[in-house]
């Protein structure tokens, strides 16, 4: 299963905020057999959005997009997706039910904030989705997430986002597999071994070089008896250690 990740916003872009989602995303597809292919991040642009999800969901078998929701000036991607598949907005009951509970229970917990700053929000326009959308109420926050066709939207904020991947995690799946190994070497000293075992064995090997602790050996294929057995042909032509 081949999957990319699209992040949303201006402020991942200026590096005010870290592109969190992104990794612990990709952590979890990993983990569960997929292979991410693509992560991009995008300024908050509606036809930047619509553009990259319309040619994505056709190359790839699920997109992950994640930020820019809610009912700001500069929230657009729900208005993207939507455009991607020509479709129109149209306001769930449930998640607008949960829109309004949501925001009832802030204000219960934050009185003084509330009449200070005189919040009225615009229900709809936080619990629009796009039309035949599988709308993902949000256990964690007001804006809700969706499903279109192969397109999952995520909000941003990354309790919220984690808390709706839960929703959808057994949807992600695959026969990757991957092993890795420590090691005290040097990167340029293993140059051969590196070559040998692509050429050997139908497995990709990523060599992650470090400073600080010791270097990594990532070796990934689609049997698990290859890479079991192209991790033991490495072990004997390299220095191999426990794990740090």
């Amino acid at each position: 299963m081949e999957v990319a990740i699209l992040t949303v916003g201006d402020e991942v872009l200026a590096g005010d905020t870290e592109n969190t989602n992104a990794t612990w995303l990709a952590k979890r597809l990993t983990d569960a057999g997929a292979t991410v292919t693509r992560i991009l991040t995008v300024p908050d642009d509606r036809t930047v959005i619509r553009e990259t999800v319309d040619e994505w969901r056709a190359a790839f078998d699920a997109v992950l997009v994640t930020g820019g929701l809610g009912g700001t000036h500069d929230d657009v991607t729900v208005d993207a997706i939507a455009d991607a598949f020509g479709r129109d907005l149209v306001v769930h009951p449930a998640v607008r039910e949960d829109v309004i509970e949501t925001v009832a229970a802030y204000r219960d917990r934050n009185p003084e904030l509330v009449e200070a700053h005189d919040l009225d929000i615009d229900v709809d326009a936080w619990a629009a989705l796009p039309e035949g959308s599988r709308p993902l109420v949000n256990p964690e926050g007001l804006c809700p997430g969706c499903v279109v066709a192969n397109v999952y939207v995520f909000p941003g904020v990354p309790a919220e986002m984690q808390a709706l991947f839960a929703l959808v995690a057994g949807e992600f799946g695959g026969d990757a597999v991957s092993t890795t190994l420590y090691t005290p070497q040097p990167e340029g000293s293993m140059v051969e071994e590196l070559a040998g075992v692509r050429e050997r064995f139908d497995v990709t090997v990523g060599s992650y070089p470090s400073t600080e602790t010791r270097n990594r050996l990532k070796l990934t294929g689609t049997d698990a008896d290859t890479v079991g057995t192209a991790a033991d042909w490495l072990r004997e032509r390299i220095d191999v250690v426990d794990e740090p």
